[in-house]
């Protein structure tokens, strides 16, 4: 059944596994199956998610700190 390690899920962490018959990424421990293309949207989404927090942290230390003048 051709299949080869390939990353981790983004729901779980899981190992995803690529099965070459279907063309998709299976997750071993949760069972999200996802294309290439969607496993890419996924990443860059929560890329985006962790970017717009770290940016809002940035901004709340740089009001706590001008706050303490």
């Amino acid at each position: 059944m051709g299949r080869e390690v390939a990353r981790t899920c983004p729901e779980c962490g899981g190992e995803m596994i690529f099965d070459r018959r279907r063309y998709v990424y299976v997750c071993r421990a949760c069972g999200l199956t996802l294309t290439r293309f969607e496993l890419d949207k996924y990443k860059e989404k929560r890329r985006f998610k962790e970017d717009e927090a770290d940016s809002w942290k940035k901004d709340y230390l740089k009001w706590w700190l001008s706050s303490k003048k």
